[in-house]
């Protein structure tokens, strides 16, 4: 293994076929990149494909501080039938003949914008008593569940056939929501259970569909082509670039203050630490009571 390999610090818009399991997809790279450090951010179901943002290098110590944390899926669905997986991959638990027009699934999803409460499904990789629902549901167990509150900024009726019952929605949502879930709870409002039938995620931390790789390519590929920098995650986040002598300081661990960074004492927002040549060093903040500038997280 190179050690330019190992060095290399950015992200890669990865496609996620069907079939595979998020991690699979990083096993998979580790082989081709030739590159250990790799980490991924929303994990997506191995019946899902679309967008998986796959962080190289020092810049896995940003997958849980990605200020884009919405994502925007399209999103097959059945109605009439209810599985226990919430998706068609599961067992039937219960099917209904009743028919649904597309203005009652119109009306119906007007209850799926904005903010609500959602029960997490117990096949998901939330932990209950230390662990996962998915383990426990497949031990046969129903573990008691708190309902979390989640964002949907979007719900839209792509396409319906009333004569299938089948159709596919665009959702743009807050992390930690589950489509499949929607869909269950759409099917019950509509009196006739619902279903996921298949599910792609079109964008996820600022990339879109279209700027994935898939692994054939990336197998074809030196990895610098593909990789984008670290600084494109945080395009909307305020910039400081220091001059050569700040950002010694700043690397060596030297506590600057607001001033020195070109920022007021009560900024109170993330803001990007770029080092004299123009690399991310870090994400901080403004620590107003002492003046000082906190890392949130570094990169160097």
């Amino acid at each position: 293994m190179s050690e330019s390999r190992e060095e290399l610090c950015g992200l890669l818009p990865v496609f996620k076929p069907e079939g595979w399991t998020s991690f699979d997809v990083i096993a998979k790279l580790r082989g081709i990149l030739h590159i250990r450090r790799l980490g991924h951010a929303g994990t997506l179901d191995p019946m899902a494909t679309g967008v998986l943002p796959v962080f190289v290098g020092k810049a896995t110590k940003a997958c849980d501080i990605l200020p884009d944390s919405d994502k925007v899926y399209e999103a097959g669905f059945r109605l009439g039938v209810s599985t226990d997986t919430q998706d068609i991959t599961g067992k039937v638990l219960s099917e209904c003949p009743e028919a649904v027009s597309e203005e009652q699934v119109l009306e119906a999803l007007k209850a799926f914008r904005g903010e609500i409460m959602q029960l997490p499904p117990m096949y998901s990789a939330v932990k209950v008593g230390g662990k996962r629902l998915y383990e426990l549901a497949r031990e046969g167990k129903e573990a008691e569940r708190q309902p979390r509150k989640i964002t949907v900024y979007e719900a839209e009726l792509k396409s319906y056939d009333p004569d299938t019952r089948q159709g596919s929605l665009i959702i743009s949502c807050s992390k930690g929501t589950y489509i499949r879930t929607i869909i269950h709870d759409l099917g019950q409002a509509l009196g006739c259970g619902g279903a996921m039938s298949s599910l792609c995620r079109v964008r996820a931390a600022g990339f879109d569909l279209e700027e994935c790789y898939t692994m054939e390519q990336l197998a074809e590929m030196p990895p610098e082509e593909a990789l984008r920098p670290l600084l494109t995650a945080f395009e909307g986040v305020a910039k400081v670039r220091l001059d050569e002598k700040r950002t010694r300081l700043y690397k060596n661990g030297v506590k600057l203050s607001s001033a020195q960074i070109g920022l007021g004492r009560t900024y109170n927002r993330p803001v990007c630490i770029l080092g004299s040549d123009g690399a991310l060093l870090g994400i901080a903040r403004i620590d107003s009571a002492e003046d000082e500038v906190r890392a949130v997280r570094n990169f160097y």
